[in-house]
């Protein structure tokens, strides 16, 4: 059975994912948001659940690390790594 996204709504839709996945700003990249982009720039609906079959496919895995807080530096986070403990030696 032919695939409903063309070879190239494919790659448009892998550099989206891609440029979107982890925002500066904070935030992720849900499977809901790439459900709506697909609809909205294709003009095809896909059932939700299936976002993640696609993704599968398309060699993405759905694997994130925490999201980033919009004010969060890290900068700061670095000095306060090497700020000593009472108890080190």
């Amino acid at each position: 059975r032919p695939s409903f996204l063309s070879h190239q709504e494919k790659q448009q839709l892998a550099k989206y994912i891609e440029e979107n996945a982890a925002k500066p700003d904070g935030g992720r990249l849900t499977g809901h948001d790439i459900h709506d982009y697909i609809t909205q720039t294709f003009g095809k609906a896909y059932h939700p659940d299936y976002i993640y079959i696609l993704l599968k496919k398309m060699g993405f895995s759905w694997i994130t690390s925490r999201s980033k807080h919009p004010k969060q530096c890290d900068k700061i986070q670095e000095d306060f790594k090497k700020i000593q403990n009472r108890n080190d030696p």
